[in-house]
């Protein structure tokens, strides 16, 4: 299982040059990808309303938290790196032109020599989906035919497709990707959504929060793969991403995700129960915690 860390975005600051010299640091320590959440759009407090979000009990960020936008923070970091992968998380996709994020992945991924990896999701943000103009309701709809429109695009110099939110007459996008860009979803472990995993994506990334969500990590993995079971696919094709954070019983989550066959699993430091430390003290956890990590997956 490989090991990542958790680029906490709200926590980043607005130094480039520390941005920069923490990929560094965590390249140089060994951390196999940095993972970074996506949000275009901050929304205020009185916007929002009380929530709650998803397993949030109230919104987690808002117009005082900090987003560097994704992509183009990625392209800035591989610039600096030459081994670390790059990890969305997730890329909020409905809200975006189809063919914008196919080229700028496509772009980011070709600066990079092929170190960018791709999880997207529906995000939770009303009102980020209001302001880029997008219908909240159907955003389930439009991420499944973006996965399809995005693979084309990725593939075929010349597309054509006339769907239900995309038509393309006679275009593509050039230069194509050198090699196959996998799409994990990120989300819950609602059953319907999993079935959208198992119908439609290379790979789940999790995003189940202990002590917030009810479905447990062995549970969700276990269903993901009796769906895929039921729907004639094989779970071996089905690669899963975990996500631990520092904390009490961190070490016996890591092993669970290494049991439950996770083949990528992001670390990250709770700045929930850690709201004053930096985004500099966070990587500094995180590799003095690596030595352990080593330790209990065996390696």
């Amino acid at each position: 299982m490989d090991i990542g860390v958790v680029f906490s975005q709200a926590d980043a600051g607005l130094d480039a040059g520390a941005m920069r010299q923490w990929s560094r640091d965590a390249e140089s320590a060994g951390f196999h990808h940095i993972l970074a959440y996506d949000h275009v759009l901050g929304a205020s407090p009185e916007r929002l309303g009380p929530g709650p979000f998803g397993a949030f009990p109230a919104a987690p960020y808002t117009t005082a938290n900090t987003f560097q936008e994704i992509l183009a923070l990625f392209s800035h970091l591989a610039g600096v790196t030459s081994t670390i992968r790059f990890v969305t998380s997730v890329l909020v996709l409905p809200q975006r032109q189809t063919a914008v994020a196919a080229k700028q992945i496509a772009t980011v991924d070709f600066l990079s020599g092929g170190r960018l990896d791709v999880a997207v999701g529906v995000g939770w943000n009303a009102a980020e989906y209001e302001g880029l103009g997008v219908d909240f309701t159907q955003r389930t709809g439009i991420l499944e035919e973006q996965i399809q429109v995005m693979r084309l695009l990725w593939s075929e110099p010349v597309v054509s497709f006339h769907g239900t939110y995309h038509t393309l007459e006679g275009v593509g996008i050039n230069p194509l990707p050198t090699r196959t860009m996998p799409i994990l979803i990120g989300s819950g472990a609602a059953t319907p959504v999993l079935r959208r995993v198992a119908r439609v994506a290379d790979g789940w990334m999790p995003l189940l929060i202990p002590g917030l969500d009810p479905v447990s990590l062995r549970d969700a993995v276990t269903k993901l793969r009796q769906i895929c079971e039921d729907e004639g696919r094989d779970p071996a094709t089905l690669s899963i991403h975990g996500r631990v954070y520092l904390g009490d019983g961190w070490q016996g989550r890591l092993v669970e995700a290494q049991e439950l066959g996770c083949n990528v699993c992001s670390v990250g430091f709770n700045r929930m129960a850690n709201p004053t430390a930096t985004h500099a003290e966070h990587l500094a956890q995180m590799i003095e915690a690596r030595s352990e990590i080593v330790r209990n997956l065996g390696r």
